[in-house]
């Protein structure tokens, strides 16, 4: 058997593949900023919500005025339900792991096969277009929210370490968001139908990523099990480093620790992809 010797990609290739995918999220990033009045009044009812998880915290310490839950006084609660907000802005990527399962059901995936786009290259240039139309549109509503409840925020002392900090969680977390989602999307290369499945993984994730309230809320296991998962950097965990609730050596064991669950998911979603093109039969669209 002749073997072929594998040959390095160009480079002027390589140039070519980054240009094409940026002109993807130039043209996505055009499509979603036509949209941007649905952005921005979603944007506002999603401040409703806020303002009764605000409400109940409020009244929940005024029934024990100066005591603390597990570190975190009321100023220092708020902020956190307000910052997680910001967290789950970069790494939510609603309707992502439901629009690859059914491009799967459909048939639709092929379009992928039959033209020289990757998939999960060409929807990480679309989602990141996506966030950059929502945060570009949403900066003013949010700009005025925490203007508002600037209040809760008084006694934050912000060095420039704990911001980079703070930013390279955030971008880490949209890693992280997307490939798990993506790698969730695609046991539809499995299973016909994964609707329950979504439903229930979504769930679950809400709820250990932090977003309804700090893990250091829950009993100490749990709180260290749940911290060991890679859903609370959806979340959590860039909430409380923004916060000062974790300094130091432990900061950058979490940050080093988010970085191998991102780069993680994004190998583990190029192995189930291509593991399930091998069962793909393009029947459908």
């Amino acid at each position: 058997m002749k073997l072929v010797e594998a040959t390095a990609v160009p480079p002027a290739g390589i140039l070519h593949s980054i240009r094409k995918y940026i002109n993807i999220l130039r043209a996505s990033l055009i499509e979603r900023m036509t949209y941007r009045a649905d952005f921005m009044l979603g944007t506002v009812l999603r401040f409703l919500p806020m303002l009764t998880t605000i409400l109940l915290w409020q009244a929940i310490y005024m029934s024990a005025p100066g005591e603390e839950i597990a570190h975190y006084r009321v100023n220092d609660m708020i902020a956190y339900l307000l910052l997680v907000h910001i967290s789950r802005m970069f790494s939510s990527m609603p309707g992502l792991a439901a629009g690859i399962a059914r491009d799967i059901r459909d048939g639709n995936l092929k379009k992928y096969l039959l033209q020289p786009i990757d998939m999960l290259s060409y929807l990480v240039s679309y989602r990141m277009a996506h966030k950059a139309a929502y945060v570009t549109t949403s900066f003013l509503p949010y700009a005025f929210l925490f203007f508002l409840c600037r209040g809760f925020f008084a006694d934050l002392t912000i060095s420039w370490t704990q911001a980079a900090a703070y930013v390279a969680s955030l971008l880490m977390a949209f890693v992280v968001g997307f490939f798990f989602e993506a790698c969730i999307g695609m046991i539809g290369f499995w299973f016909l139908e994964v609707t329950s499945l979504l439903y229930v993984v979504n769930t679950v994730n809400f709820f250990l990523s932090g977003h309804m309230f700090p893990l250091d809320l829950l009993p100490a296991f749990w709180a260290a099990f749940f911290k060991s998962l890679p859903f609370q950097y959806m979340a959590y965990f860039p909430a409380t480093v923004l916060l000062g609730k974790i300094q130091g050596e432990d900061l950058a064991r979490e940050l080093l620790l988010e970085l191998v669950w991102g780069i993680g998911f994004v190998v583990m979603a190029r192995i189930i992809y291509r593991v399930g093109l091998k069962r793909y039969s393009a029947y459908g669209g």
